[in-house]
């Protein structure tokens, strides 16, 4: 038996990867390197939201911590301590889905199309 076109049965050029292979792999370590640095940009960053107004003031970190909460005195109310609850409330939801919109901004460009969970 011969021992193919490729002389050695192994890839044409001797040992080693194709180039394009090469060029895949190093396209996808830096995705990867170009993913991690905009995670940690996402982390530090900060975003505020208010609610009623602006009687309810919160701001989240970008790992989705609530960092701080400000309430006005004119909208503490003992009697209807339910619109508090419900300003809070929306204020955090608020602040998380301006973090989830600039995730999927932030990521979309970088990932090429694959719709990754956020």
């Amino acid at each position: 038996m011969g021992k193919g076109k490729f002389g050695g049965g192994g890839l044409p050029g001797g040992m080693g990867m194709p180039a394009n292979m090469q060029n895949l792999m190093k396209q996808a370590q830096k995705m990867q390197e170009d993913l991690i640095k905009k995670q940690e940009e996402l982390e530090v960053r900060e975003i505020t939201t208010t609610a009623g107004g602006g009687v309810v003031e919160v701001t989240l970190s970008g790992s989705k911590q609530l960092k701080s909460i400000k309430i006005k005195p004119e909208v503490v109310d003992p009697e209807d301590i339910e619109t508090l609850e419900d300003l809070i409330k929306a204020a955090i939801n608020e602040g998380m889905r301006k973090l989830s919109d600039e995730e999927k901004s932030t990521y979309g460009g970088l990932t090429g199309g694959f719709n990754l969970p956020f």
